[in-house]
């Protein structure tokens, strides 16, 4: 588990004060790489877990491994090293050889399915980690000649898996290891035929962040990673907080339905409030739903949506209007409606 302040801390993604000695000055946002490629570590054991299926657990409604593949939609390819599962995006495969060789051989393994330069890799028990934060490390990586950037903790301890790496350095120091160890396994029983990545099999991370030149971005949030049952409490207890409860849930509700759109929460809001207020309380959500309906029919994006709840808007406080009374009133002598458009005609 890594630290975890509420109150204060900065949210996943967001621009902290950068502390001393923590690294070159971020850029600003879009200067980062054109392209990446994204390696997510998801074959741990999660003894503290008790074993349980921890890319599995689901917070806010989703399991922590699609959490994590959300935050690196916009990488080129993502591969997830670990035995296949359904995802919510879609993913290349990847298992060390053999199995449970430890983060090393796993790095290894899902390296070898990726061919951008820059790299994230990130493991999958990051439920706070989003779009932004990889953003940041991917700028701050693009921006100097360093070999890495990672995030660190709210006690200032490196997280060398949430980070975006140079993916000729991860390459280079991987392999100097893998030598040293099979160099100095020489003439031991078993060494010579051995599977591929068992070199790396067993050795710590801090192995190859050691010998790499790394940025550091401070986030106390989007570096939070879940380890115990007690970090999944905490993870599960953020998301229903004011503030960040709806967000999490027209997320996962995207999720659970294959819809992939982004629309102006405000607007849907506050055609609901309408309609709520100007027509009843039950018109809210049937509007809201024919809204998206209506959207649908006509094959739009956001835009359909946009257009489709303004129109929808504009009746509701017309109808609150004549409700209320508040309407124009009719030319002195002029019927309000034609005798043959009349509801009682």
């Amino acid at each position: 588990m890594t630290a975890y302040e509420p109150a204060g801390a900065p949210r996943a993604g967001s621009d902290p004060a950068p502390d001393a000695g923590a690294g070159p000055v971020e850029p600003p946002p879009g200067s980062g790489p054109a392209g990446y490629d994204a390696v997510v570590l998801a074959g741990g054991a999660a003894r503290r877990l008790g074993g349980a299926d921890k890319p599995g657990l689901r917070v806010g409604g989703r399991a922590l491994l699609d959490r994590v593949l959300a935050a690196c939609a916009g990488a080129r390819t993502t591969v997830v090293v670990a035995e296949p599962r359904p995802t919510a995006h879609p993913v290349t495969w990847a298992r060390e050889d053999p199995p449970g060789g430890g983060p090393l051989a796993a790095l290894a393994a899902g390296l070898r399915h990726t061919t951008a330069e820059h790299v994230v890799v990130v493991s999958a028990d990051l439920p706070f980690l989003a779009g932004p934060a990889v953003e940041r490390l991917l700028s701050a990586l693009a921006a100097g000649d360093a070999d890495g950037a990672l995030l660190t903790d709210a006690d200032g301890r490196d997280q060398p898996l949430v980070a975006a790496y140079r993916a000729s350095a991860l390459r280079r120091e991987l392999a100097v290891l893998a030598r040293d160890r099979a160099e100095g396994a020489e003439g031991t029983e078993g060494a010579e035929g051995a599977p591929e990545g068992a070199a790396l099999t067993g050795l710590p991370l801090r192995r190859l962040t050691g010998a790499l030149r790394l940025t550091r971005l401070p986030d106390a949030v989007a570096s939070f990673d879940c380890d115990t049952w007690d970090d999944i409490a905490t993870a599960r207890a953020r998301i229903r907080e004011h503030g960040h409860v709806l967000d999490e849930w027209i997320t996962a509700a995207k999720d659970e339905l294959g819809i992939d759109l982004d629309v102006d929460t405000k607007v849907l809001l506050d055609l609901a409030r309408d309609a709520a207020h100007g027509v009843a309380r039950p018109a809210a959500p049937l509007t809201t739903f024919l809204v998206g309906y209506a959207a649908g029919r006509a094959q739009g994006g956001p835009e359909a949506v946009a257009e489709a709840a303004r129109k929808a808007a504009a009746l509701a406080l017309r109808w609150a209007e004549e409700s209320a009374g508040t309407g124009t009133a009719p030319a002195q002598g002029t019927p309000d409606a034609a005798p043959d458009t009349r509801p009682d005609a």
